[in-house]
């Protein structure tokens, strides 16, 4: 089970390098389909953070506490995963962050490796996520992967376009598009590693509010903006409906 959880992570980290190779061949992305990835993603993330993790957490922590403890104990560790991506949000440099549109990019370059770092960045906490969904769910798990793997496509272009089109070398687009991508199975590692030796029921159910609050601040932060930002507002709006559509089905036919 472990060792499954860690490729889901893996797969999502390295659908990063479909983004990054897309420059190389294409002169135009098609934006409207990009919007509409974006916000179904979106979608995904947050009715499976709200109506499956959350919960989820709260259903196993009641077996441990009273039904208020356990409503309580699962809010404040929503926003405590809320607290931790916002803090590693706010840590990079508004004018480097490529999710902070509007910024004047001087110096491709340049921009490409930042957005690399920030990216990395930002790829860890979703790693966790993956890994801890596929961990209690493979169902969750996957649908979580596959709506993270959506997002890092665009942060794959993001990445690798300027690089390539200052240097002209395809290798090194390509490498750091790559590491960025593989910053999100080293969270899976680094989750197993550091909550193998103190998991029990009530720590599982704690990690699961943790990383519904990562979610939701992803999908708030990250995907929405991007979508709104490549398309249009009702396009975006019907697809992250159709995400939650998607996930509710999905869930109600295979539990």
């Amino acid at each position: 089970m472990y060792l499954f959880a860690f490729l889901v992570s893996l797969g999502a980290g390295l659908s990063t390098c479909i983004g990054g190779i897309i420059p190389f061949f294409t002169k135009k992305t098609n934006v409207k389909f990009l919007s509409f990835a974006l916000g179904l993603s979106a979608g995904v993330m947050v009715y499976i953070s709200f109506m499956e993790m959350l919960a989820h957490s709260m259903s196993s922590l009641e077996n441990v506490y009273s039904s208020r403890t356990a409503g309580l104990l699962s809010l404040l560790f929503f926003f405590i995963g809320i607290a931790v991506i916002a803090l590693i949000d706010k840590l990079v440099p508004e004018d480097e962050n490529p999710h902070e549109f509007g910024h004047e990019a001087k110096g491709l370059g340049k921009m490409g490796i930042m957005s690399a770092l920030a990216i990395a960045i930002h790829n860890f906490p979703e790693g966790l996520a993956s890994f801890m969904s596929a961990l209690s769910d493979p169902v969750s798990g996957i649908s979580i992967a596959v709506a993270v793997a959506l997002h890092n496509i665009p942060e794959g272009i993001t990445v690798s376009t300027p690089i390539y089109h200052e240097s002209g070398s395809r290798r090194k687009a390509f490498l750091y598009t790559l590491v960025s991508g593989l910053a999100e199975p080293l969270g899976a590692l680094f989750g197993f590693l550091f909550l193998r030796s103190i998991f029990s029921d009530t720590t599982f159910a704690l990690v699961y509010a943790l990383v519904a609050g990562i979610m939701v601040y992803l999908a708030f932060d990250e995907l929405l903006p991007a979508a709104e930002n490549y398309g249009h507002h009702h396009l975006v709006i019907y697809s992250v409906i159709a995400g939650m559509f998607l996930m509710g089905i999905t869930l109600a036919l295979l539990s």
